[in-house]
């Protein structure tokens, strides 16, 4: 019997999505507001809590952007970007024609250094005479950041901070939902995350003014008036309420998929234990509760095997894997960004490999999975 094809992560539809996204089309309520909309938006605040409001988007990226626009960042500003990460963390900025600063990673969580951070803002202060507008750490692959440290730093500089938990959603910081900390916070409900609205995002607000503020850009900025009527410029990114359903019944099984990530992750711990060649990066220690979006490993490069090569091993096997993010200070379209760097992202990259992690991943997939690599790297 032929074996299925593991992939990386994929949606599971497990919950009770098709009664919310019948209820939207029995009601003919198939546009970008509605009933959906609203519960969704409730439940989210209730899981985020700490007073916040959340209003649902289109996706992750247009997330980032309106916490841009409500901070007023325009052409000729600089942001701070933690630089590994997806290219949908820098891109907005670029969107509102200011410049990405890009900061490395410190080597335990993988996500922005606050250390190289301060230098970075001490730096751009020096050479421009103006503070950076914005700071944007990653959570990357799920795990929190050095969050603590990195608004300690914001605050010192009187800095807002635009949580970037497009990957964390689920994920907690001293038993606080990432997202929280800083003045926005970023959720992506993209086909392959922790929950899915087929495609789709929310930004995490301060308080009801912004949220109301977010949701007028949203909706093209219409003026309140029996008449279209427009002062500033808006953007065509409210979910739909049909999206919003699926969101919906997905948030019935967010606490199942959270379990089967965090158990896919001790499955490979433990499969992989006595290979000194791969590391599982897991939780530095109890403060973090990372929600395992993607389990991921390092492999040692004294073994010859390169992540294309593991990558190209797995794949004729049946299973989905892939690099981890190319630094963005790598990247062509930002060769002309200012980039403080250690050199953590690049050896990550060089090092790194995501396995497959999602809620269609088996106990049995885990463990061939495991039993590959070991192989792999034991030649």
């Amino acid at each position: 019997m032929e074996q299925k094809r593991v992939l990386l992560c994929l949606a599971h539809m497990s919950g009770n999505e098709m009664q919310y996204i019948q209820e939207a089309f029995d009601t003919n309520w198939v546009v970008p507001l509605g009933p959906n909309v609203n519960a969704f938006e409730r439940d989210l605040e209730a899981m985020v809590g700490h007073d916040k409001r959340v209003v649902a988007l289109a996706s992750g990226t247009a997330a980032i952007h309106l916490a841009l626009v409500n901070l007023g960042i325009k052409r000729g500003d600089e942001v701070i970007v933690q630089s590994m990460t997806f290219s949908a963390s820098a891109n907005p900025v670029v969107y509102q024609g200011a410049t990405p600063v890009f900061v490395d990673s410190e080597p335990v969580t993988w996500n922005m250094d606050p250390e190289l951070l301060e230098h970075a803002i001490k730096d751009r202060i020096a050479k421009t005479g103006r503070k950076p507008r914005a700071i944007i750490p990653v959570y990357l692959y799920g795990m929190p950041a050095m969050i603590d440290d990195i608004m300690e730093v914001a605050r010192r500089y009187d800095i807002p901070v635009v949580e970037d938990s497009a990957e964390g959603f689920g994920s907690r910081y001293r038993d606080q939902v990432v997202g929280t900390f800083g003045d926005y916070g970023i959720m992506s409900f993209n086909g392959n995350k922790m929950i899915t609205t087929s495609g789709g995002g929310a930004l995490i607000c301060p308080d009801e003014e912004t949220a109301r503020r977010t949701m007028f850009y949203a909706t093209q900025a219409r003026e309140p008036f029996p008449y279209y009527l427009h002062r500033e410029i808006g953007y065509n990114y409210r979910m739909s309420n049909i999206c919003a359903g699926i969101g919906r019944g997905q948030m019935t099984v967010l606490d199942e998929h959270l379990a089967h990530h965090r158990h896919l992750c001790d499955l490979y711990v433990d499969d992989l234990r006595d290979v000194d060649a791969i590391t599982v990066h897991v939780n530095p220690d109890e403060r973090f509760d990372s929600n395992y979006w993607l389990n991921t490993i390092l492999i040692d490069p004294s073994t010859g095997v390169t992540p294309e090569q593991a990558r190209q091993y797995l794949d004729a096997h049946g299973i989905e894997s892939r690099a981890l993010w190319n630094p963005m200070h790598c990247q062509p379209v930002f060769a002309s960004a200012p980039a403080y760097v250690n050199g953590v992202s690049e050896r990550l990259f060089a090092t790194g490999l995501c396995l497959p992690s999602g809620p269609c991943v088996s106990d049995d997939d885990a463990h061939r999975i495991a039993a590959l690599l070991r192989d792999l790297v034991s030649k």
